[in-house]
């Protein structure tokens, strides 16, 4: 039996449209063998929650261009309400430095900006996702 590759859910959360960034970094995780669930823009934390448990992922995704990662400390609280605090959730787009102390204290496990590479993306993404698996094969 093989290991099944990481799953990442790539979305957008609040009223920002512009999802060119999310659509190429959601890209660079099938291209380097992650299997990506996408959801486009204009998702509700509800439905983003609902998601994530009926996909059993592993990483989670947000995009922001436009302060829509503010809403993530949210998100992260229905995260851990629906028994899924265990799914590491980061954060790519434009995030001013100052806000970046609340989002790492609401618990992002890490913040892409722009011009961040592919590599670098790819490489955290698969480690957050090895120890998000490794905490609840632990569990069990």
């Amino acid at each position: 039996m093989t290991e099944r590759p990481p799953k990442i859910l790539v979305t957008k959360i609040g009223f920002d449209g512009h999802d060119r960034g999310s659509r190429i970094v959601a890209a660079y995780l099938r291209d380097a063998g992650m299997d990506v669930v996408y959801t486009g823009p204009w998702q509700q934390i509800p439905a983003v929650v609902k998601l994530a448990l009926e996909e059993d992922i592993d990483v989670l995704g947000i995009s922001s261009l436009a302060t829509d990662h503010l809403l993530v400390p949210k998100l992260i609280e229905a995260l851990r309400e629906a028994g899924l605090g265990h799914i590491p959730v980061v954060v790519g787009g434009i995030v001013p430095p100052e806000e970046e102390p609340a989002l790492r204290a609401a618990g992002v496990a890490a913040i892409f900006h722009p011009g961040a590479s592919r590599e670098e993306i790819v490489a955290e993404v698969g480690r957050l996702a090895r120890l998000a698996r490794a905490a609840v094969e632990g569990d069990v």
